[in-house]
């Protein structure tokens, strides 16, 4: 489910007018398999507490320019969507719980790397999406 889940996730992804040029500008295209195999590794890692993820997954995201909170949102709405079809609904509901943490965690550092005020950061909440 973990595999279906992260390649229909980023089959949507690259396909998408905001999101596809940020992610398609990031990875080559000869590193899209080895990608999808470390996001494996971390939805795994999230979901089953398996361990399989090595790695740190904020930094990359820091360095994309302009990156903010309409790309979350996006990246949100389609995660849902993805999951909402590939899971049954209380499997959906652990993916997006987690989904919404990391969003907030990753907008907190970004608002924290670029000086801003990170105390007017709001999670993003599913109702919202």
């Amino acid at each position: 489910m973990i595999h279906a889940v992260v390649h229909g996730f980023y089959d949507e992804i690259r396909k998408d007018t905001l999101l596809g040029p940020v992610f398609n500008g990031a990875i080559a295209p000869q590193d899209w398999p080895r990608h999808l195999a470390k996001m494996c590794d971390f939805w795994s890692s999230l979901m089953l507490r398996t361990a399989s993820y090595e790695g740190r997954p904020l930094p990359p995201h820091l360095a994309i320019p302009g990156l903010g909170e309409q790309h979350f949102r996006r990246w949100l709405g389609l995660f849902r969507a993805t999951v909402d079809k590939l899971c049954p609904p209380e499997i959906a509901a652990l993916f997006m719980e987690r989904a919404l943490r990391i969003a907030h965690s990753f907008r907190l550092a970004l608002a924290y790397n670029r000086g801003e005020n990170t105390l007017t950061v709001e999670p993003i909440t599913p109702d919202s999406l």
